[in-house]
């Protein structure tokens, strides 16, 4: 989690996503608490993402992404995300981190380039963190927990789930129904 939520000042809420409702629920922390909770997809009903021109970046990376997993026939990953409020001078076109980062270690750089806003942060470092800048918050955002392999196992799991938990959603489905339903949860609940 900390590739993800680095750096981890400032930011106000935590999610770990699957796209199901089966187990996804915690319950938060008191108002004022010290404790820091990753809360799941339950607690993020009513709840949208405001990327802006940046949610087609992010479907379409969900997209790729998630197609490569299913190839590797790998289910059970999570979409960490966390959530920053932006400083009054962190918001409009070229006042993002990403861009206040490349001016000050390549000098300028148009906000207007395409794609200029879905940069990496330490590109060259094995965790590379996407962050992506709507027009009131920094999102921090990372695939995580990516090797479970849908092996006998998750298959029988799935049989007893289905058995369990009839007309619910739950994380244990193929890596195809897998990566389809969480590209869904980011479709819907992204603007």
């Amino acid at each position: 989690m900390l590739s993800v939520f680095y750096p981890a000042g400032r930011i106000s809420e935590r999610y770990d996503i699957k796209g199901c409702e089966v187990s996804r629920w915690v319950e938060p922390a008191p108002e004022g608490s010290p404790l820091v909770l990753v809360l799941k997809d339950l607690n993020f009903q009513g709840k949208t993402i405001d990327l802006g021109p940046q949610r087609s970046w992010l479907i379409h990376q969900m997209e790729l992404d998630t197609a490569f997993l299913r190839e590797l026939n790998v289910l059970d990953y999570s979409l960490l995300m966390a959530f920053q409020r932006l400083h009054e001078d962190e918001r409009g076109p070229g006042s993002s981190l990403i861009f206040r980062t490349a001016r000050s270690v390549r000098g300028a750089q148009s906000p207007e380039e395409p794609g200029s806003q879905n940069r990496r942060l330490l590109p060259d470092s094995p965790n590379a963190l996407h962050i992506l800048d709507g027009p009131e918050q920094r999102y921090f955002l990372g695939l995580v927990d990516l090797a479970t392999v849908y092996g006998l196992r998750k298959r029988l799991e799935h049989l007893w789930k289905t058995l369990r938990y009839p007309g619910r959603t739950f994380s244990t489905v193929s890596p195809a129904r897998y990566a389809r339903r969480l590209c869904q949860w980011v479709e819907a609940h992204t603007e």
